[in-house]
């Protein structure tokens, strides 16, 4: 920003507001001081502080032993960093999130935690942050998702036979019921044809394996130490069913306690120590499952996410002044499947559809046009139609396989994206503490 100065019979004065003004300049800077280029950005030191102290809030919540300060900053940075990348990726794909659909899912954050806004904005400022600071984080998350899914998707393919060689091989898991929450570090190795590279990355497992079994606690070796992407948050991967276990500790995670670390295990990302940190279930046998039809508007590289949020609203404009859904749903739906089909889903259980799908299926009443709402396969509006109680049956357990086995290959080729675009980006950091060659 550049002023003109005009002096006058009043120059003293007005150099003495400048001398101040200066000053509160310098010291702004130093509050707001650059600490990193990414490639057309900058990371300034406030938001450095801004996003520890919500790592330290998280990790506070979960009972999480933090690591030195400096070591913190630095994983954080690291993050930033990461994020910055993604972010500038989501601008040049021309994703957008618009301020409805940001609305819906901070009124869905607030009802998840049995809240409401008001509650919920309570709670944020008892952390630390204002509502608005946590709409936009919620805002770049949500971009950094898109980004994400619509990058590795396509990487990921499962087939039939994969399908039918996982049922076969989980078929005595799948009657348990059991589910496990599950925390794991990842030590990442970038090239395994570097013997040096290997041993070193083996005994840095093995000495963190070391620490955790000498009593320090995992969670928190996983945001000092960890390379996975979940590391911030204590390394903590959620809860799982025994059927739809990571293939690296499908066989490990059943026969540790609650709390026990794994052995060093070793993955085609690196080594890993995995442990449980609770377990559930064992005794459902029966399931709530959903028959629905939708709408499907995907943004393509010609119909941008803008225009395609657009073509959904004025679909659901249509559908309330009652045009039929099953005729609308053969002639515009981008889901050749379904659509040709008027829309039908058949019956469908929960997890086997993507997250943002799920929820509204979950929120849907019988009869209720639920929409739109975006998933990683673009815009949609849905109807639920019926539920019912059914014993869990061939079809469900192949679903269940299939978004299994799409899970465990997402997540790796994530990793191996992430790595990507961090390797092929500038990035420079301008910390004492930090130091980069300007090519990272």
């Amino acid at each position: 920003m550049k002023a003109t100065l005009h002096f006058g019979a009043r120059a003293l004065v007005v150099l003495l507001t400048l001398a101040m003004a200066t000053t509160t300049l310098a010291e702004r800077k130093k509050l707001d001081s650059v600490i990193a280029i990414v490639e057309d950005d900058v990371i300034l030191e406030s938001q450095l502080d801004a996003r520890v102290r919500t790592v330290v809030s998280r990790l506070n919540a979960q009972g999480t032993r933090m690591p030195p300060r400096e070591i913190l900053e630095e994983r954080v940075l690291e993050q930033l960093v990461t994020d910055a990348i993604q972010l500038q990726r989501a601008e040049q794909m021309g994703i957008r999130i618009s301020d409805n659909e940001l609305n819906d899912t901070m009124q869905n954050i607030a009802a998840r935690n049995n809240m409401t806004l008001a509650q919920f904005e309570s709670q944020l400022a008892q952390e630390g942050l204002t509502y608005r600071e946590a709409r936009e984080q919620i805002r770049r998350e949500m971009l950094i998702s898109r980004v994400q899914q619509r990058q590795v998707d396509n990487r990921v393919r499962v087939t039939e036979r994969e399908v039918e060689n996982f049922m076969a091989a989980s078929a005595g898991q799948e009657s348990s019921g059991v589910e496990y929450q599950l925390a794991h570090i990842l030590v990442a190795v970038d090239d395994f044809n570097d013997d040096a590279e290997v041993t070193e990355a083996r005994e840095k497992a093995e000495s963190l394996l070391d620490a955790i079994e000498g009593g320090r606690d995992f969670r928190e070796v996983a945001v000092a130490e960890s390379d996975a992407s979940n590391a911030l948050e204590g390394g903590v991967m959620g809860w799982r069913p025994e059927s739809q276990l990571p293939s690296l500790v499908a066989d490990v995670a059943p026969q540790l306690e609650v709390g026990e670390p794994s052995e060093v295990l070793r993955s085609g990302s690196g080594f890993h120590i995995v442990t449980v940190l609770d377990k559930r279930g064992g005794d459902e046998t029966m399931v709530e499952q959903t028959r629905a039809r939708h709408i499907l508007i995907r943004p393509t590289d010609t119909v941008s996410d803008t225009k395609a949020e657009q073509r959904i609203g004025e679909i659901y404009q249509q559908l309330q002044e009652g045009t039929d859904f099953a005729a609308l749903a053969r002639e515009v739906s981008d889901d050749p499947v379904s659509g040709s089909d008027g829309g039908n889903l058949g019956w469908v259980s929960k997890g086997q559809m993507v997250p943002a799908f799920e929820t509204a299926l979950e929120e849907a009443e019988v009869g209720e046009l639920k929409g739109p709402f975006r998933s990683r396969f673009g815009w949609h509006i849905l109807e639920v139609l019926e539920r019912r109680q059914k014993d869990i049956g061939g079809e469900l357990k192949e679903a269940e396989a299939r978004q299994s086995l799409y899970r465990r290959k997402y997540e790796v080729e994530l990793q191996t994206w992430l790595r990507e675009v961090r390797d092929e980006a500038y990035v420079e950091f301008k910390t004492d503490e930090l130091s980069d060659d300007g090519q990272s």
